[in-house]
């Protein structure tokens, strides 16, 4: 028997004539050296402006429309012009490396692209390798150089200028809206191409009081770039809700993003870790108490910075799990009611977990290399396999022999986890970040977070240097922080410190001081570059 229920296409649109219609009056601001301010009413009259220039510059009906952009006003723009339109929003990551980014574009086949002026000096040497693109639009963000005297470019507001209103409508929900590109980390970056339904489905979830519950009420704070997997979906579920928009501009400083949250009274901010971990030391100058919640994700959030939060301002930091190819929110860490009778300590390590799978999203861990679903107990480990109407099934015009999906439809995620009872993620490590030693896995996330507990240590990875007895052993690469002073008594003082927190034979057997952490284009840890700089270390042999 069927259903008697209506069937209507969830698309872009239906968001986008949500907030025109019943939020014009909410505001979107626009922060740093360009700052702004106008409301939902008139991002919706240019936005279809915006509809009408991308008709006029000629792009074909399907388009991929690139954007090489700071968080912004007109940024938000361009996230429902072009996929209202029936075009694909192409987010460029401003972070890539010149040859990723040409890459991209090309993979791709981007017939125009979006870019801050500010933005213009990593954008023009490569212009002449971008071989599909047709028109450059030049948005005017207060800095950066003349603009080139070139045919093919243009001036956003030039255009927008007098343009007519457009018509959206768009058929069929399973089209393409927006793309984005993995950071690369290994091989070239691989494409991942979102639905309108897929964008509306993460959408509504994200609204989710199972999730990080944004509404109608909240004032948010977008730190994490726009391009990082659709900044965690928030410029989408955002006009959904109605919730205000607060976006940083081109300065990303502790600074910056500390003054907006006190000034604009922002209720929800949410970035990287790194991004927390750099407004810390300052977070006594400024008031914050308007945040109703913070958010971390991207990496693994530290349990000393989580603490170290919800210790000043007495709200939760709330931690996830997802991944581009996710779209990305699949795991949220909620303290449940099961929970609420726990330590505050005890509660800020379940904050620090990937946390449990939100409802839309199946999760399983595997054996390697099987289908073999292994128990969820909190103890079993194997690859995190998971599926959903919001995951990829598949990369866009993948490299030969990049299988993302397995034989029976679940996407492997690379990473090693463990789930309990309760659906509660648990991530163990990355499959190539793992140490193997003796046969046995080492999680170099739990011992990275452990030293980051200490009070001297700013940040520290963990990676697997070769061993002629074991396979491999842990080294410990510690950043300090500022005026500590490097020396042979704090190496040991740090791993005296670590030493009765984990299994003997998890201790690095070396720990070496380092300036910085190598940071992915997202901000993550580049486990491949410190494994490059330590690649002919020896490592002194252990008894285990």
């Amino acid at each position: 028997m069927q259903g008697t229920m209506q069937q209507s296409q969830l698309t872009l649109v239906d968001i986008f004539e949500r907030a025109e219609r019943m939020f014009p009056d909410h505001a979107i601001i626009t922060g740093g050296p360009n700052p702004h301010r106008y409301t939902y009413g008139d991002w919706a009259k240019r936005t279809r402006q915006l509809g009408t220039v991308l008709d006029n510059l000629g792009l074909s009906a399907d388009a991929r429309v690139g954007s090489f952009c700071w968080n912004h006003y007109r940024h938000l723009e361009l996230y429902f012009a072009a996929p209202c339109s029936g075009r694909v929003l192409h987010t460029l990551n401003i972070r890539l490396f010149p040859e990723q980014l040409v890459y991209v574009v090309n993979h791709a086949e981007d017939e125009a692209i979006f870019v801050d002026r500010s933005l213009l000096p990593l954008f023009l040497p490569i212009l002449d390798q971008l071989t599909t693109v047709k028109h450059v639009v030049v948005i005017d963000d207060g800095s950066g150089p003349e603009v080139p005297n070139d045919p093919r470019f243009s001036d956003y507001e030039t255009l927008l200028d007098g343009a007519a209103p457009a018509q959206f409508h768009i058929d069929d929900e399973n089209q393409a809206s927006s793309m984005c590109y993995t950071s690369g980390t290994t091989g070239n970056p691989k494409g991942v191409l979102y639905s309108h339904r897929s964008t509306w489905l993460h959408s509504m979830a994200v609204t989710s009081t199972t999730t990080i519950g944004l509404d109608n009420n909240d004032r948010v704070l977008v730190i994490v770039p726009m391009f990082h997997a659709n900044a965690w979906g928030t410029p989408y579920a955002a006009p959904m809700c109605g919730a205000e928009l607060i976006f940083p501009g081109s300065d990303m400083s502790p600074a910056n993003l500390a003054g907006l949250i006190q000034d604009e009274k922002a209720t929800f901010a949410m970035g990287v870790p790194t991004i927390w971990q750099g407004i810390a030391p300052i977070i006594d100058d400024y008031d914050f108490s308007s945040l109703r919640r913070i958010t971390a994700g991207g990496s693994a959030t530290p349990e000393s910075v989580i603490k170290f939060f919800e210790d000043k301002l007495g709200i939760e930091m709330i931690c996830g799990w997802g991944m581009t190819e996710t779209s990305p929110v699949a795991s949220i860490s909620n303290v449940d009611h099961r929970d609420q009778g726990k330590s505050p300590d005890e509660k800020v390590k379940i904050h620090a977990k990937a946390g449990t799978i939100v409802a839309g999203v199946q999760a399983r861990i595997v054996e390697p290399d099987t289908t073999t679903a292994l128990p969820w107990d909190d103890e079993a480990n194997g690859e995190l396999q998971v599926r959903g109407p919001w995951i990829a099934a598949d990369y866009y015009k993948p490299d030969a022999g990049v299988e993302l999906t397995t034989e029976d439809g679940w996407m492997k995620t690379g990473d090693i986890a463990a789930i309990s009872q309760y659906g509660v993620l648990r991530l163990i490590d990355r499959t190539k970040d793992l140490v193997k030693s003796g046969g046995e896995w080492i999680s170099s996330v739990d011992v990275e977070n452990i030293i980051m507990g200490h009070p001297d240590v700013a940040e520290a990875a963990i990676v697997a240097i070769p061993h002629p007895k074991w396979t491999e052993r842990p080294l410990a690469c510690v950043v300090l922080k500022p005026g500590v002073e490097q020396s042979d008594a704090k190496k040991a003082e740090i791993l005296e410190f670590l030493a009765p927190q984990i299994a003997k034979w998890w201790m690095p057997d070396a720990l070496e001081f380092i300036d910085e952490v190598p940071k992915t284009s997202v901000g993550k840890f580049s486990k491949k570059d410190l494994r490059s700089k330590f690649d002919s270390y020896e490592l002194p042999e252990v008894a285990r």
